[in-house]
């Protein structure tokens, strides 16, 4: 048994229900070698931990600044998409304790395993608000994740990588992009996209995502820097 009371450190949040916490670690992949393990995976605390973020979030953003709703909603997108929050549990140290399979375990430094990571963080986010309450879990929340806020305002990582691309090549090629599923990998619920951008007929980048939307994102930001259009 690994031991998560090294992370209940990290994260800094003392648990009343340790198991809480050691869930929102289990990934799928485990309880496939693991059968007899006695938790259940993390699917369940990611999906509470996911609405306990974005409500936290946006409290904080709606109480904190007056902007219109559309940048209020770019910026709670910036702090909260999958590639934000794997960084930050890459940051936090997470990752020696998660429990994958074999396969998982070896498969470092991919897309797969950013989205893991991601996940991961918003079931121990679920697990803070179990165990805790919402005060908790927004400070934690406040510590960890609304604390890159000002970064990304001041270096403006909030703008949308399709818009500004879209943008760029209507100004320099006046031409459209377009978006295109390439493939598709792994079981419905935890489907993985890859998809192409292209410029008439020519591809220009692809992307990765736990979603289209979030592949397509991607490729964007591929092309941008393919194309030098900063």
């Amino acid at each position: 048994m690994k031991e998560i009371t090294k992370l209940e450190k990290i994260l800094g949040v003392k648990f009343d229900n340790l198991d809480l916490l050691t869930q929102a670690v289990v990934h799928r992949s485990y309880l496939n070698e693991h059968p007899d393990f006695h938790l259940d995976h993390n699917e369940r605390l990611e999906f509470l931990g996911d609405a306990v973020l974005e409500l936290a979030v946006t409290e904080y953003l709606y109480k904190h600044y007056p902007n219109p709703e559309g940048e209020l909603t770019n910026w709670r997108a910036s702090l909260v998409n999958g590639v934000a929050m794997a960084e930050i549990g890459q940051t936090l140290g997470i990752e020696p304790f998660m429990f994958l399979s074999k396969g998982e375990s070896q498969d470092k430094n991919s897309k797969a395993r950013q989205f893991i990571l991601a996940n991961a963080m918003e079931a121990i986010i679920g697990a803070i608000y179990l165990d805790q309450g919402m005060e908790s879990a927004t400070k934690f929340i406040q510590r960890n994740i609304l604390s890159k806020l000002k970064e990304i305002i001041d270096k403006k990582l909030y703008i949308d990588a399709k818009s500004f691309f879209q943008e760029k090549a209507q100004e320099k090629l006046s031409v459209t992009p377009s978006y295109k599923v390439i493939s598709s990998t792994g079981p419905d619920h935890d489907k993985i996209f890859k998809v192409g951008v292209y410029l008439n007929d020519d591809l220009v980048a692809t992307g990765t995502g736990s979603s289209k939307q979030e592949a397509q994102t991607d490729a964007a930001k591929n092309a941008l820097i393919k194309k030098t259009w900063k």
